[in-house]
């Protein structure tokens, strides 16, 4: 996340006529009366000045104000006030030479041109590799550089959240619940913003989980369960022996929004401790355990570490898939760099079960597929942590991007199955 730097700009804003008995208003809400210069998101210097009752000169305003960015994604070194007379492409022309665009135009305006934006870089899909692993990495550096030209179409959001644009929605609460409280006028990039939209109506409305029949509530930056297939595994999964002994204990490690904790305990185990290293899971966890009134037997918690203390019947596992590096905090519910995590599972899980329990690690394929893992490397790694496959269960994805025929990824995700690995120890 990045949120230290400050961008800055300068835009005329021209006077309009005034009437007798009546004050001009520059429209503006940062006019030089009311601006004061180093204060966080303000405007400095007015260049000329005007009479009301007169036509004069556009006043030119120097902002200064705080730019961020969720994704980490650097502050642009040189930004343009752009408006609905900016021409597509244009505006193509200037983001890829790394001019940024301030919109101060009609907010649908500003989405139609960065909808234009992502058709022209649409059009430069990258050449498949001589591997699925260097097609793999291609595809990833296309959509790197993909957003961050699209990133740099920007918006501000005023001390209170809002967006002063024509035709804006009301964005104050999907960014309070993104950023946190409101302490001072911001930059954002437009495509951020909408991700921000877009997460506030998942969580209000939520994901329907059949295996709980109920919804859970993703927050913003929590990788959100839509691909039922792993849930539905969870859900059907003969359970271990130790289980059947009271009170049946079980760890769900790296929670997210807490979906395995909730069908372990639909599934009547006693108590289970949800743990995960990031606040915004934790907080997303615990909301949706409030919701499901389920507070009684799921205690989710920081352990400091991927176990909590103690041993447990049973201990549930669904790393990050990829052993690749993520870029945002929302990719670190897909990328594990290094499968550091998967190993932590693996080597810590025969010290924290139970006489006759059992880990489920559940983990996709793709990375096989993709050339990142081979079956050998996973099974060997179980061997070195001492553990000993019980069982295992497949299930084939349901997303659409498995039979989108121009996904460069194609051909792995259409072979891609996610399974439950019902592991034990050796001895």
């Amino acid at each position: 996340m990045s949120d230290h730097t400050d961008i800055t700009w300068t835009e005329d804003i021209r006077p309009t006529r005034s009437r007798p008995g009546r004050t001009a208003d520059n429209g503006d809400s940062d006019s030089p009366a009311d601006s004061t210069p180093g204060t966080p998101g303000t405007s400095r210097t007015p260049s000329t000045s005007r009479t009301p009752g007169t036509a004069s000169t556009p006043t030119t305003l120097t902002h200064t104000t705080p730019w961020h960015s969720e994704s980490g994604l650097p502050a642009p070194r040189r930004v343009i006030v752009a408006d609905d007379r900016m021409k597509a492409d244009a505006a193509y022309r200037l983001v890829c030479e790394g001019t940024a665009l301030l919109w101060r135009g009609d907010y649908q305006g500003a989405r139609q041109l960065l909808r234009a934006l992502g058709r022209r870089l649409d059009r430069l899909t990258p050449k498949p590799g001589a591997t699925p692993a260097e097609t793999f990495h291609r595809h990833r550096q296309a959509r790197g550089h993909r957003a961050r030209v699209l990133g740099m179409l920007l918006v501000v959001l005023e001390d209170d959240h809002g967006l002063a644009l024509r035709r804006a929605p009301d964005v104050r609460a999907a960014c309070t619940e993104a950023y946190g409280p409101p302490r001072h006028r911001t930059v954002v990039s437009l495509r951020e913003l909408l991700g921000v939209i877009g997460a506030h109506e998942w969580r209000r409305k939520g994901v329907p989980i059949p295996a709980l029949d109920a919804r859970i509530h993703p927050h913003y930056g929590v990788f959100s369960p839509v691909r039922g297939e792993y849930v539905d595994l969870v859900g059907d999964a003969p359970l271990p022996a130790a289980t059947r002994s009271a009170p049946a204990v079980a760890f769900d490690l790296g929670t997210g929004t807490g979906v395995l904790a909730a069908v372990l305990a639909h599934r009547g185990l006693d108590r289970i401790v949800a743990t995960d290293s990031s606040p915004r899971a934790l907080a997303c966890a615990r909301d949706n355990v409030e919701r499901l009134g389920i507070g009684d037997r799921v205690d989710v918690t920081d352990s400091g570490d991927l176990y909590p203390a103690g041993r447990a019947a049973l201990v549930v596992c669904n790393p990050p898939w990829l052993p690749a590096r993520p870029t945002s905090s929302v990719e670190q519910g897909v990328y594990d760099p290094g499968g550091a995590m998967l190993r932590a599972f693996l080597d810590g899980l025969a010290e924290h079960l139970e006489p006759g329990g059992e880990g489920w690690l559940i983990l996709s394929d793709l990375a096989e597929h993709l050339g990142l893992r081979t079956r050998d490397e996973l099974v060997g790694a179980f061997d070195t942590a001492g553990l000993r496959v019980v069982d295992r269960l497949d299930a084939k994805p349901r997303h659409p991007r498995a039979s989108d025929t121009t996904d460069p990824l194609h051909a792995a995700r259409a072979a891609e199955v996610t399974s439950l690995w019902r592991l034990a120890p050796a001895t």
